[in-house]
């Protein structure tokens, strides 16, 4: 049977027509002609009949197994317009028409944080990423995503697969580029006894990492592991959150500034170790609330050692459980929230019960905030604009900016 591609799901499979309903076709594009075998609705080898204009041959060799990346078929543009139509077609399925104002993609080469997987075979260890909808580990030398400083650290994550880790296991490996080098943090390997630690301690000398935890505990901090957030310099948790690329950053915090110009008093919510916040106090006072408390210690650390910054209060908080009230919120000009991908359903309930002027929204997860977006508007704001910034290229990850005004 041949099909045609209608469109693409959130998860970048395309979607045809069948007999008996939709038939979900991976690496397809809009408009493809295709036929293979359908199997529970399914078309798990393709063949490509007539191709789009938009096909393009993958430029990195890992791209038909790993898991990385899932739209390197598609050209640069197609990717580009494909993440704002996600955004708009999110926004349109809760009743809202909004301005997409455009997209700023990262470029390659340029992720400074990854989670790496490790096992241990009969021949050596595997570590790379996973494979398509599957716990096989997929080796990718020569990445086109990452930084080549994340690169240089794989040979000392084999060796410490091979130090902790068991022959049923699978260790991770949250690699995050710093001021003074790669942090890492490694979970899910056996537990450490003292000659563990020592073949790890030693294993960091050599690999000249800033810091090395294992399973949530510091085994070697040799420099702090500092990342610049303005004027000041911080140093998060190892493993902690951190935005995917320097210029994706960059590209959010120049929207949220734009958003939140003018306002005097400003509170950060899901702040993490101040990515947002920092920055702002320069030209504001800023309250920070956040549930990790070692994040918060962070910021606040980074805040009291750097002068000239206006004062930044910090809290910490779960705002899943424990959101702002409206009249804790009365004495903001604007507020800052970057929930995870889950949104924050509560936290925006208060929100829109709040006189607060103006919301800076950023989210990674296009239909959870159309959600927390219907809400806002409901309760009488404006959503004056939508920005996308895409710091996972090729990937079916989509974050974005947005503003909101009380009129």
């Amino acid at each position: 049977m041949e099909l045609t591609v209608q469109r693409l799901t959130l998860q970048g499979d395309g979607v045809a027509r069948g007999t008996d309903g939709p038939v979900y076709v991976p690496m397809a594009l809009p408009g493809e002609v295709v036929t293979g075998e359908i199997s529970e609705g399914r078309i798990a080898a393709p063949k490509i009949l007539t191709p789009s204009a938009d096909r393009v041959r993958p430029p990195c060799p890992h791209y038909r197994s790993c898991g990385g990346c899932q739209l390197q078929h598609g050209s640069d543009a197609f990717v580009a317009g494909w993440k704002q139509t996600a955004v708009r077609q999110a926004l349109h399925a809760q009743g809202i028409e909004a301005e997409i104002r455009g997209i700023d993609t990262s470029p390659l080469h340029s992720r400074r944080r990854a989670v790496f997987s490790g096992r241990r075979t009969k021949k050596g260890v595997l570590l790379g990423f996973h494979a398509r909808g599957s716990d096989t580990v997929v080796e990718v030398p020569g990445c086109l995503i990452l930084r080549p400083e994340l690169m240089s650290v794989m040979p000392a994550l084999r060796e410490a697969t091979q130090l902790g880790n068991s022959r049923k296991g699978e260790m991770s490996f949250t690699v995050t580029l710093s001021e003074a080098g790669p942090d890492v943090s490694c979970k899910g390997g056996k537990e450490a006894d003292a000659d563990l630690i020592q073949a790890l301690v030693k294993l960091a000398t050599r690999a000249d990492l800033a810091g090395l935890s294992y399973n949530g505990e510091a085994i070697a901090q040799r420099r702090p592991a500092t990342q610049r957030f303005g004027a000041a310099r911080v140093t998060p948790p190892s493993g902690a959150f951190l935005q995917a690329t320097a210029e994706g950053e960059a590209a959010l915090l120049s929207l949220v500034r734009e958003a939140v110009s003018g306002a005097g008093r400003i509170a950060d919510l899901f702040a993490g170790s101040g990515t947002f916040a920092l920055p702002l106090a320069s030209e504001a006072e800023v309250h920070a609330v956040e549930g990790e408390t070692a994040m918060i210690a962070a910021l606040d650390a980074a805040w009291r050692g750097t002068p000239g910054l206006k004062r930044l209060s910090s809290e910490v908080r779960d705002l899943f459980r424990r959101p702002l009230l409206p009249d804790e919120l009365a004495r903001f000009d604007a507020v800052v929230i970057d929930p995870p991908r889950a949104g924050a359903a509560a936290q925006v309930a208060e929100l829109a019960q709040s006189r607060v002027p103006v919301i800076a929204h950023v989210s990674c997860n296009p239909v959870t905030f159309a959600r927390d977006a219907r809400a806002l508007i409901a309760a009488g704001y404006r959503l004056d604009w939508v920005q996308v910034v895409d710091q996972f290229r090729w990937s079916v990850h989509v974050e974005l900016m947005a503003r909101f005004s009380r009129g």
